[in-house]
C-alpha cells in the first residue's frame, strides 16, 4: 500500500512573509530526510526562488501557451534545494481571465503527468494572500491539501486575514476534510506579539505552532537568493526553521477552526492594546 503524502496549504496576508516562511520550512525538512514538491500558486510566481537560487522558472500556464498540450514533466518542473522539486503556476496575462484559474490547471496537469509520486512526503501549495475565493480556494475546496498552516503576526490586518481564512477551512472541512494545524507567527517585533497570536490561536480552537522571531539573517540570505538553512545553517534562525519543520513534521493536531465575530477580534486586539497602539500612531 502507497504511502500518503502530507499535502499542505499555506495561506497569508499578502506581504506577511509567506511564500520566505514556506521555502524555509521545506529546506528544514528537506534537511531531515523528506522529499517535497512545492507548487507556487501566486502569480507573481516568486515562490521556488530561494529553492532554485532566484532562477526564473517559466509557469505552468506561460508553458500551456507556448507549447499547448504537448508538455513532459521536466517543462514544468524543476530541481532545487535539496532534490526539493519547483512549480510556478503562474497565471493569465495582464487583465485576462482569473488568476486562480492557473492553480486549478496546473494541479490537474500535474496530476495528469504523474508528478505525485511514491517517493514525496510533503506537497506544499504556497497560495496567494488571504484569497479563498475561486481557484485560490482549490487546493481545501477539492480536498487537495487536507493540511492548513496560516502565517501571521502581531498586526491587525494580519488577523483579520487569518479569521477570513479560518472561515474558508471551516467551510470546506465537512466537504473536503481540510483541517487547520496550526497558525505560524512570522514576527513584527509587535508589542506582547507572542502572547496576542497564542490567545488569537487558542480563540480559534489551534495553536500556535511556532513563533518565528525576526532576523536580518533572512534579508542576508534572500539577498544571496538563498533559504537561510542553505546560506548560512549555522544560524540561530536556521535553528528556528528546523524547529518549524520539526513541529509541522510531528504534528497532531488538526482541527476545524472556529472564527471569531468581527466584536470578539477586536475585544482581542483591545486586551492586548494592540488597537491602542493603532490610534496613538494615527496622524489626521
Amino acid at each position: 500500500m502507497a504511502k500518503e503524502i502530507r499535502q499542505i496549504a499555506i495561506y497569508g496576508k499578502g506581504g506577511i512573509g509567506k511564500s520566505t516562511t514556506t521555502q524555509n520550512l521545506t529546506a528544514g525538512l528537506v534537511e531531515r530526510g523528506n522529499k517535497v514538491m512545492v507548487i507556487g500558486c501566486d502569480p507573481k510566481a516568486d515562490s521556488t526562488r530561494l529553492l532554485l537560487g532566484g532562477l526564473a522558472q517559466k509557469t505552468v500556464l506561460d508553458t500551456l501557451r507556448e507549447n499547448g498540450d504537448d508538455i513532459e514533466l521536466e517543462d514544468i518542473i524543476k530541481e532545487g534545494y535539496g532534490g526539493t522539486l519547483c512549480v510556478e503556476s503562474g497565471g493569465p496575462e495582464p487583465g485576462v481571465g482569473c488568476a486562480g484559474r492557473g492553480i486549478i490547471t496546473s494541479i490537474g496537469l500535474l496530476e495528469s503527468l504523474g508528478a505525485y509520486t511514491d517517493d514525496l512526503d510533503y506537497v506544499f501549495y504556497d497560495v496567494l494572500g488571504d484569497v479563498v475565493c475561486g481557484g485560490f480556494a482549490m487546493p481545501i475546496r477539492e480536498g487537495k491539501a487536507k493540511e492548513i498552516y496560516i502565517v501571521a503576526s502581531g498586526e491587525m490586518m494580519a488577523l483579520y486575514a487569518a479569521n477570513n481564512i479560518s472561515k474558508g477551512i471551516a467551510r470546506y472541512a465537512t466537504q473536503g476534510g481540510v483541517r487547520l494545524g496550526g497558525i505560524i507567527c512570522n514576527s513584527r517585533n509587535v508589542d506582547r506579539e507572542r502572547e496576542l497570536v497564542e490567545a488569537f490561536a487558542k480563540e480559534l480552537g489551534t495553536q500556535l505552532i511556532h513563533f518565528v522571531p525576526r532576523d536580518n539573517e533572512v534579508q542576508r540570505a534572500e539577498i544571496h537568493r538563498k533559504t537561510v538553512i542553505d546560506h548560512n545553517p549555522k544560524a540561530k534562525q536556521a535553528d528556528e526553521y528546523r524547529e518549524l519543520a520539526r513541529r509541522i513534521e510531528e504534528n497532531k493536531q488538526f482541527v476545524i477552526p472556529k472564527p471569531l465575530s468581527a466584536e470578539r477580534l477586536e475585544e482581542i486586539l483591545f486586551e492586548y492594546g494592540l488597537m491602542d497602539n493603532i490610534k496613538d500612531n494615527y496622524v489626521i
